[in-house]
């Protein structure tokens, strides 16, 4: 185990070495003004010059790369030119809120699909099942951004029931304000015993984590259902139905462990994935994640920025990856560490 967990991490530092490179190379040479931007408005050209040196601009494409690495290393991300704060820091300041919509969305996901799934296979050709199939169909192809603006005029401006956008009202935050420890405003709220500030964030947190989990949703209950209706058609299902083991055993302790490891593998990536389909919803909902300082970054020109962003989501792919294929092992001990990679 540990020479396998070894070589993958070893192979995940080659594929984000790749990725930085690309990236820095990238950010380099589309055209922007990141000195001017350091000094800000209405500097002169000795300001831009001393800036371009203190930020290492006048050096080459590649002594700027050993640099960053060389910093990266050590835990300096650079510092972003907008608001001259370490870049990492800022990182782990918006990540949180991104983490709590990606886990309500993949909770959501999970709770509804599982069982979907399972229930479309059970009754194959049933009219619950062409439904659950229409409606998985309908999760991964409906573009999120456009889920998450019908869900504002339905619920928010038709019925008034929910919130437009946000994590917390502004009322409710200067009247009942947390101390912030988690990041996770649920989480402090709840363990600070803060009760109008967990339901007030709460309910700011049900549409944008619908919005999250259509596509999980859809992917898992088809995955889920094509792996159940392979796994009941076995032969070892029958005989076990010959033998009496109850139905409800059947399905639920065999049937459905071994239809799970395609679902991890394709629940993994898109737990990955969310990280980054969640810049739209952010934008939509006004959440203040990592997608919104991905968006300030972009539109600003920010390369560290930029390059902290792309590098945090490529580590996250790697670790999730290594997660899926150890928890594959755990699922089907069939399967040997050596055939995962």
């Amino acid at each position: 185990m540990l020479r396998f967990i070894s070589r993958r991490l070893l192979l995940g530092l080659i594929v984000l070495a790749g990725v930085s490179l690309i990236t820095f190379i990238i950010a380099r040479v589309i055209p922007s003004e990141p000195a001017a931007r350091w000094v800000g408005a209405h500097a002169t050209a000795e300001q831009i010059e001393a800036a371009k040196i203190e930020l290492g601009l006048d050096q080459p494409l590649s002594i700027q790369y050993a640099t960053y690495m060389k910093g990266l290393l050590t835990g300096d991300w650079g510092h972003s030119v907008s608001t001259h704060q370490p870049v990492l820091d800022e990182l782990l300041t918006y990540l949180p809120s991104s983490l709590e919509l990606i886990f309500a969305g993949m909770l959501i996901s999970l709770v509804l699909g599982i069982p979907l799934g399972v229930i479309s296979a059970v009754k194959k050709e049933a009219w619950i099942d062409h439904l659950s199939r229409g409606f998985s169909i309908g999760g991964v192809s409906i573009p999120t951004f456009w889920l998450a603006l019908i869900l504002q005029i339905v619920f928010f401006k038709w019925l008034g029931w929910l919130p437009l956008g946000e994590r917390v009202s502004t009322d409710i935050s200067l009247l009942f304000p947390i101390e912030e420890k988690s990041g996770s405003y649920l989480l402090d709220s709840l363990m600070q015993g803060n009760w109008e500030f967990f339901t007030d964030a709460f309910l700011h947190l049900i549409l944008p984590a619908i919005a999250m989990a259509a596509y999980p949703l859809g992917l898992i209950t088809r995955m889920i259902r094509s792996s159940m209706v392979e796994v009941l058609g076995e032969e070892y299902m029958r005989v076990m139905q010959a033998y009496g083991v109850p139905r409800r055993k059947r399905v639920f302790l065999y049937a459905l462990k071994n239809a799970m490891a395609p679902t991890v593998t394709s629940l993994g990536l898109t737990i990955a994935y969310s990280l980054t389909s969640t810049f739209l919803i952010e934008a939509v909902f006004n959440w203040p994640g990592l997608g919104m300082y991905a968006s300030k970054a972009i539109l600003s020109s920010d390369y560290p920025a930029i390059m902290g962003i792309t590098l945090m989501v490529t580590i996250a792919y790697i670790l999730i990856n290594l997660i899926v294929d150890i928890l594959l092992v755990l699922l089907d001990p069939r399967i040997k560490l050596g055939e995962t990679v």
